[in-house]
């Protein structure tokens, strides 16, 4: 804890970081020790990012997401997507996102457009 601090080059310092944080977790703002926690999260914020990415999520489990978030239904979908079997279409991975549908979700959802717009997973009919 008292070496000085130096950036994040690999998993061997980044696993020494990440014991560091959790050792320095709970530190006061504006101490020498949250100072440096501050310092520790943002390098590894940063390592994390060109190292670790996280991609998107798949469009239809934003979709399902949002409706766990907000309680609605299938029903609630279809001013959005359109008649009730295509929005069961569309949840079941048996039909793409229309530019329309897209626009639609992302006005009146939320949902980030770069999430919907990507291709889902659709699952292998046999």
């Amino acid at each position: 804890m008292t070496s000085d601090l130096k950036p994040i080059r690999n998993e061997a310092d980044y696993e020494t970081a990440l014991a560091e944080v959790e050792h320095l977790w709970g530190a006061k703002s504006g101490t020498p020790e949250g100072d440096r926690l501050d310092v520790l999260a943002t390098l590894i914020d940063a390592y994390e990012a060109r190292h670790h990415p996280i991609d998107p999520p798949d469009p239809i489990e934003a979709i399902r997401f949002r409706m766990e978030q907000q309680g609605l239904t299938r029903k609630d979908l279809e001013p959005m997507i359109g008649p009730r079997n295509r929005v069961a279409d569309v949840l079941n991975r048996k039909r793409g996102l229309s530019i329309e549908m897209i626009r639609h979700l992302h006005e009146r959802l939320g949902i980030s457009a770069e999430v919907l717009i990507r291709p889902s997973r659709m699952d292998k009919v046999a």
